[in-house]
């Protein structure tokens, strides 16, 4: 996120960028339009209450903070960014065209359990794998039936291991394009940010090693390598895991609540 950097500096954005490569990964651009009204520079004009969402910027304003975020993680050492996520998912069809207006061909905002019916980019159906939309390739954020009727996201800090190994070997079996899996680091964190969540950190340990034992199956990727949206249509619809399942991370998270 390099929003808050016209706030405190660049120079904390520069370090950020530096231990993620030094980490081996590669960076891409996360946007909190909240840090707009925040900047010392007005990047669109202000006015109303503070914005949460990049859907609540029109077009030729997403565009003016997508450059700009692309331009500061450009500054701060990142190099070949071609991926976007909104922040707390918040996007829509403009934030698309917007993309594309900078060059930017890969998107990861869509969540069929947060706001994505309603963004537009599927119109207004489930999609959980890659899709093409204004010239953007859309991979949205991997979601499972975790109980009939109900979506729950393959996120580290909501979903138990056990489901998480369930819906990589349904997608598997299903000769799935892709499984896009989310995790925060303050997800690893006690709701204090003064000790690791133990639960959490297991889960993300486990399929860690989970992963690296079947890597003859699983071939996790940058998505600076990826190209080429498949059609979405043949995925059919998302997995699902099971109630047992659903109910064994139900008592995993009681732990959590008991032990924080």
């Amino acid at each position: 996120e390099p929003l808050f950097a016209l706030r405190f500096g660049l120079e904390y954005l520069r370090e950020i960028v530096t231990l993620v490569h030094q980490g081996g990964q590669h960076v891409e651009l996360h946007m909190h339009p909240e840090w707009v009204d925040e900047s010392h520079t007005p990047l669109v004009p202000i006015h109303g209450p503070k914005r949460q969402y990049m859907s609540q910027f029109s077009r030729a304003e997403q565009s003016v903070l997508i450059a700009a975020g692309h331009a500061l993680l450009g500054e701060a050492g990142a190099q070949n960014v071609s991926t976007f996520r909104a922040g707390s998912y918040g996007a829509n069809r403009d934030t698309l065209r917007a993309l594309r207006d900078n060059g930017i061909l890969i998107d990861s905002s869509y969540n069929a359990c947060m706001g994505g019916l309603s963004s537009g980019i599927g119109n207004g159906s489930v999609c959980w794998q890659p899709l093409a939309a204004e010239g953007v390739t859309e991979y949205p954020i991997t979601v499972f039936h975790d109980m009939p009727g109900h979506l729950r996201p393959a996120q580290v800090g909501a979903t138990s291991f056990a489901e998480m190994r369930r819906l990589l070997w349904a997608a598997l079996e299903a000769r799935i394009d892709s499984v896009v899996i989310v995790s925060h680091s303050f997800e690893m964190l006690s709701p204090a940010r003064n000790r690791v969540d133990k639960v959490v950190a297991r889960r993300f340990r486990l399929l860690c090693e989970f992963l690296q034992r079947h890597r003859d199956v699983f071939n996790t990727r940058s998505f600076a390598s990826l190209s080429n949206a498949p059609d979405a249509a043949a995925a059919g619809p998302p997995p699902s895991t099971g109630v047992w399942l659903t109910a064994g991370r139900m008592m995993e998270q009681a732990v959590r609540v008991a032990f924080r």
